[in-house]
Order: structure tokens, then C-alpha cells, then sequence
């Protein structure tokens, strides 16, 4: 789950798409595999043009690198940062994403540089359809399948292709958004992993030919991620918890939200830990209750940032006020990240910022 600049509004965005999630395709469960399934599907299988392959069940068709692209908001930032790290930021025509704070501070200047196309959005929290057909892109990128459902006033991908735009999901969300999501397409959403960040790069590099350009990054962020994983080998896995104090609005009890299941179970495990709640599904999220935290064994705390107002050190001490009895308050052992446990390019930051803490100086 990746996550927008507009606060308050963000608020309900974040609990109507948590509920979709829930409802429309299965929790994300936890998973160090990857997303095999979706990738097989959904990686072209050949280079150069034109190039045409399957995209959540929609056949996509490429005849030239894309040069007026929609990045829609989706509640996510990972998308509009594998395009600024590939390079593609010229072919951006307007991006709806944005966070605010990152765990590249690099990249917040970055993303606020790309051009915003005037577009403003509907009480779903994205592009409505109309604006979206008069910009004439020729590529709409969005996170999840969601990002095209008439019924939330956006365009559809049949309304898209008619005026000759193409559209293209993140091939590990399809499952997200869409009613009749095929297994494989659920079981990849719910096994979604740091691999999942990485293939989308992968494809993006295919899309607009630049190949050579993605398997260099991809190299580069598998090797730091490698490098954690190796250094941290058969050392004892400590118990983390991953909490938004910032998004208590996702839980029903008014806590910090606390990232279970999927990619962020990945992170952790890459970074030498285990996630307290292991074994949990985004349900937790939304109805986990002070007892539940309270009694929950967390030997380091990662406290994520949402807005850039927060402060890392000044919550991550009244969560150990609050919760006396984690191991991580009597030792006062924890890290600070933002974007890097989300679906994108930056969980390599995150993996690498954990294990600091988790396993120092081993």
C-alpha cells in the first residue's frame, strides 16, 4: 500500500481502498517468493517493437516507447519512483502520486518537479475519466486495477483504448480492484514481495526500451538487498513491528497503523526479522486493538513516517511510553523509514535501514 500528499481526504481513501482490497480480492498474506505467478503472465517475452503482451487480462500493444504518460495516484508513489529512476521523468505528462517524505529524500524534489498536468481529483481520490480523455496521453499507468472502474468515475480501459490511449496496471495489483481476477492473479497479490518491486522495473524497461537501463538498477538494488540478506544469515531473527503512527485513521481503534503481511513480511525477513504479527492479513491493519499491541513481543520498532511533519524520534518514544512491556521500549531499540516498505524501487533503503537495528554490527 502506497500512499498520497493529500491528508485529510487520504483518510477515507485509505480505509475505502483497504476495504476494496479486502473485499474484492482476499488479504495479502505473507511471502518471501515473489510473485512467480503474475510475472510468467505478465512480462513480455520478447524486446523491441511492436510489443504486445497480457496486462491483467487486457491485451496491450506497444509500437514506440510511450511520450505523454499518466501516472494516476492510486494511493501509491511507487510507480511515479521507478519511472524518476529509470530515467523516464521526460516522458511523464502528468503525475497524480505523490508522498511527501521518502526514504531517498532525493526523491521528493524529484516527484514535485514532474509536471501535474492542472488535474485535480474526484471524491474517489484520482483522475475522473473526462480529465483524463481531454489530456490525450498516450500510456495511463495505474497501481491497481481499481484505477479504471467506471463505477468510481474513472475512465475504463475499453474507454481508453477506443481514443487510441493505452493503459497499463501493475501487473502484481491486478487482482486489486478487479472482481474477476483470476487465481493466479490473486495469489500474486497476496504473495506480493520486494521481487514484485523489482519486476515492475523490469517491465517498465521493456515498455519504453530501455532494457540495458532497468537491468542495471535492478542489479544494483538486488545487490544491496543481497548484501543485507547474506550479512545477516543464519543469525536469530528478531520480532519487528512495523507501525504508522501517522495512519491511525486505517485502524478501527484509533492506533498507529501496523504493516503485516506481504511485502512488508519480506522486508522484515530480508532485514534478519520476523513481523510480530507474522501470519497475519491486512485485516489486522484495520481491527487490531491496544491489548493486541500491547501484549504483542517486539524486539525493534520501525516507525514509519507518513507526513513530513512528523517526527521519527519524538513518536517512536511515545509508542515506547505507551507499550512499556515490548522488549524494543526497555532497550529503546528502533528506526525510522517512509516509502521503502511500500510496493517500488526504494525497499532496498528500508531492508538496509532495518537490518542496522535488527542485527548491529554483525
Amino acid at each position: 500500500m502506497n500512499l498520497c500528499h493529500a491528508r485529510r481526504p487520504l483518510a477515507a481513501a485509505l480505509c475505502a481502498l483497504l476495504t476494496l482490497t479486502a473485499a474484492g480480492c482476499g488479504d495479502p498474506g505473507g511471502s518471501e517468493s515473489g510473485s512467480t505467478a503474475a510475472s510468467t503472465a505478465a512480462s513480455p517475452t520478447t524486446s523491441g517493437y511492436p510489443l504486445t503482451f497480457d496486462n491483467c487480462g487486457t491485451k496491450v500493444t506497444f509500437t514506440k516507447p510511450p511520450q505523454r504518460v499518466l501516472i494516476l495516484n492510486g494511493t501509491s508513489v511507487g510507480e511515479v519512483e521507478s519511472f524518476i529512476m529509470l530515467g523516464l521523468d521526460k516522458s511523464v505528462l502528468a503525475n497524480a502520486q505523490s508522498y511527501g517524505v521518502s526514504d531517498d529524500p532525493s526523491m521528493i524534489a524529484k516527484i514535485k518537479a514532474l509536471p501535474t498536468g492542472g488535474l485535480t481529483m474526484n471524491k474517489n481520490f484520482d483522475v475522473p475519466a473526462e480529465q483524463v480523455l481531454k489530456l490525450k496521453p498516450d500510456l495511463v499507468v495505474s497501481t491497481w486495477s481499481g484505477g479504471f472502474d467506471a463505477k468510481q468515475g474513472f475512465a475504463t480501459r475499453e474507454q481508453l483504448a477506443a481514443a487510441g490511449i493505452t493503459s497499463l496496471v501493475n501487473p502484481v495489483n491486478c487482482a486489486m480492484g478487479k472482481p474477476d481476477a483470476t487465481e493466479a492473479e490473486q495469489v500474486a497479490y497476496r504473495n506480493q514481495s520486494i521481487n514484485s518491486s523489482l519486476e515492475f522495473i523490469a517491465l517498465l524497461g521493456r515498455v519504453f526500451d530501455v532494457q540495458d537501463r532497468a537491468l542495471d538498477l535492478v542489479g544494483k538494488l538486488r545487490a544491496r538487498i543481497e548484501a543485507v540478506r547474506t550479512r545477516v544469515a543464519g543469525l536469530p531473527p528478531k520480532k519487528v513491528l512495523i507501525a504508522y503512527p501517522g495512519m491511525a485513521m486505517m485502524n478501527a481503534n484509533g492506533l498507529p497503523a501496523v504493516m503485516t503481511g506481504g511485502i512488508y513480511d519480506d522486508v522484515i525477513k530480508v532485514a534478519g526479522g520476523v513481523n510480530a504479527f507474522a501470519g497475519q492479513t491486512a485485516d489486522a491493519t484495520r481491527t487490531l486493538n491496544r491489548e493486541q499491541l500491547a501484549t504483542a513481543q517486539v524486539d525493534v520498532l520501525v516507525v514509519g513516517l507518513f507526513t513530513p511533519d512528523e517526527k521519527g524520534d519524538a513518536e517512536a518514544a511515545e509508542l515506547f511510553a505507551a507499550y512499556p512491556n515490548w522488549a524494543a521500549s526497555k532497550s529503546r531499540t528502533y528506526t525510522i523509514i517512509s516509502d521503502g516498505a511500500y510496493l517500488g524501487p526504494l525497499n532496498a533503503a528500508a531492508v538496509e535501514k532495518i537490518s542496522k537495528v535488527v542485527h548491529p554490527g554483525d
